[in-house]
């Protein structure tokens, strides 16, 4: 394992900038979180942005407890007290970090509040009514915005950036122009992070797969077969007991007749 047996600190992080690419997974069960643990990945994510989220979340850091994991607060969060007191929350239930994609004015207040901040750079899945989903950073334009966006992020106090489908070469280029680490989603190998999405990398959909993504897995078809598995052991148990095949003697608590006997009496007889 390439991670150090303690869990890392963003200080720890900001130290390996430029020294390796690291590895990470974006989880959304325990399960996973442990088996990326197990196989020695260097960071976790996962989600943050509803109740169920919430609820998983302290089940997800114990499977998962040398690991650093950063949590995705909700989208559209109205105001910077409501990013602070969820970003608090998370961080209280044994968070590292918080990725939160609202605005840098937000972002400032909550790092002056020193809560470790991912922001979010590219092409943004919840802003794609303006941009439609594309590699963004494609023009000359664009590509001074995109600079432009980083470093007001960074001025802002961001310790790391998601960096979203942004062409490889601009993103290399960028990422030596920050002092943030830059997650690579679909950006290329020359950021501090490779990440993927657990269900990427499981095959755990029925959908095409991204172009900047890779299957490992089919872990679709596994789990058609495994739910095709239950509905024939339910139709097989349904018809043994409509047919009167179980419970069969092996299944069966017997009683000794004289004493069911004695008992019924007892049972039966006036008070």
């Amino acid at each position: 394992m390439l991670r150090p047996r303690k869990k890392y600190t963003v200080h720890d992080l900001q130290k390996l900038k430029g020294t390796r690419c690291l590895t990470h997974i974006h989880v959304k069960s325990p399960e996973e979180a442990a088996a990326a643990e197990g196989a020695g990945v260097d960071l976790i994510s996962c989600s943050f942005d509803s109740t169920e989220a919430q609820l998983r979340l302290p089940h997800i850091i114990e499977a998962a407890p040398i690991s650093f994991i950063s949590v995705a607060t909700p989208h559209g969060m109205a105001s910077a007290e409501e990013a602070i007191r969820i970003s608090f929350k998370a961080l209280e239930m044994g968070a590292s970090s918080v990725y939160c994609s609202a605005s840098t004015s937000i972002i400032e207040k909550m790092c002056d509040e020193k809560i470790p901040v991912v922001g979010h750079l590219g092409m943004i899945p919840r802003h794609v009514t303006w941009t439609n989903y594309r590699a963004i950073g494609k023009t000359v334009e664009e590509a001074k915005q995109l600079y432009e966006q980083m470093k007001e992020l960074e001025n802002a106090g961001a310790y790391a950036a998601e960096f979203e489908v942004i062409p490889q070469q601009l993103a290399t280029y960028l990422s030596s122009k920050t002092t943030m680490l830059l997650m690579s989603l679909g950006s290329g190998t020359g950021c501090d992070t490779q990440f993927l999405f657990s269900d990427d990398i499981l095959g755990d959909y029925d959908e095409r797969l991204p172009k900047h993504a890779k299957a490992y897995r089919n872990f679709f078809d596994e789990n058609q077969r495994l739910q095709n598995e239950r509905i024939a052991a339910f139709s097989e148990y349904i018809r043994d007991v409509k047919e009167g095949n179980f419970p069969d003697a092996s299944n069966l608590i017997n009683m000794d007749d004289e004493l069911l006997q004695d008992a019924i009496r007892k049972i039966e007889e006036p008070q």
